[in-house]
């Protein structure tokens, strides 16, 4: 079962039961994957996915289609996205940096387009080598290429804070959103953490004065790091302003190559236990996760995190 969140913005008063479901995005397989260096197997990709689907999630970032010279991690995209279309209601996100990449990504039958641009100009120079005019236009081309009613989601890294220049003033991502949004404005947005180092009092700012501006967007979402073990904090802030899409990490996998320090995502996990003690539902089974999460652990060269597994797999193994 997959749960959307309601038409339009989240910020509304609208019904009460949306209070209470979450969507929980699973990014491990693309964000957590791609700062390992050693190959992961095919195979062990794919098997990783399906079991993300059989704890219930419904929602996955798979793979990316990019320079395979520059991220061999991903040089598999195109068998993910054959073997993602034989789970059923699996949603399978793909990232795409241009409309060469996104062309690719078409001709394999992707159909839900993650974008993604820094609101730090010196962010998006150091990660793309691109000035954010240019990559407007990149994500312009994007769109021409999707149906107009396709699922996009559209990243904002470094909507908090930049690892060069230190913490985002808010008119640099207005000035990131007023651009993309007046391109196509009913896509699912997500703010990102993309150091770990934002804190809850600035994410709720953000997203609120964010959703009064845009009154448009489809949804909003939030993508966030632990760097410094306020990723599920920032994630509960994100939730009061009235956000329903979260991103995670299996395992609290990832880390960004310029962002010196950042660890992975929040893990999913961690996540999962925080919104069931909230009586907020997910729809993940973590009983089901976390082994998988505590086996993703054991990658070689993965950078993992989150604080659930650890306490999970040791209670295991005490009543074992």
């Amino acid at each position: 079962m997959t749960v959307i969140a309601s038409g339009g913005s989240d910020f509304s008063e609208g019904s009460s039961g949306s209070q209470h479901v979450v969507e929980l995005v699973e990014v491990g397989p693309r964000d957590g994957f791609q700062s390992i260096e050693a190959f992961i197997p095919t195979d062990v990709k794919i098997d990783i996915v399906k079991r993300l689907h059989d704890s219930g999630l419904r929602r996955i970032e798979i793979t990316s289609f990019v320079s395979e010279r520059a991220l061999p991690q991903m040089a598999d995209a195109s068998a993910l996205v054959a073997a993602a279309r034989e789970l059923p209601d699996l949603d399978a996100q793909i990232l795409v940096p241009n409309a060469r990449y996104a062309q690719r990504a078409l001709s394999t039958g992707a159909v839900h387009f993650s974008c993604f641009i820094s609101a730090s100009e010196r962010h998006n120079a150091a990660n793309i080598k691109r000035a954010r005019h240019e990559s407007i236009e990149d994500y312009r081309d994007i769109l021409s290429l999707v149906p107009s009613d396709g699922p996009v989601r559209f990243n904002v890294s470094t909507a908090f804070d930049c690892p060069f220049d230190g913490t985002v003033p808010e008119g640099d991502v207005y000035w990131l959103l007023d651009r993309a949004l007046s391109l196509r404005s009913d896509v699912e947005v997500a703010l990102c953490d993309t150091t770990g180092r934002a804190d809850p009092v600035q994410v709720r700012k953000l997203f609120r004065a964010a959703a009064s501006r845009y009154p448009d967007v489809r949804r909003w979402a939030f993508h966030g790091h632990d760097t410094y073990g306020l990723g599920a904090a920032n994630a509960l802030a994100a939730f009061d302003a009235g956000v329903r899409v979260f991103d995670a990490a299996v395992a609290g996998t990832g880390g960004c190559p310029f962002a010196p320090g950042a660890t992975g995502n929040v893990a999913t996990e961690d996540l999962v236990w925080m919104f069931d003690r909230m009586g907020v539902w997910n729809g993940v089974d973590n009983g089901r996760l976390v082994p998988l999460a505590d086996r993703v652990a054991q990658l070689e060269g993965a950078q993992v995190g989150g604080r659930v597994r650890t306490a999970m797999v040791a209670r295991a193994r005490l009543c074992a």
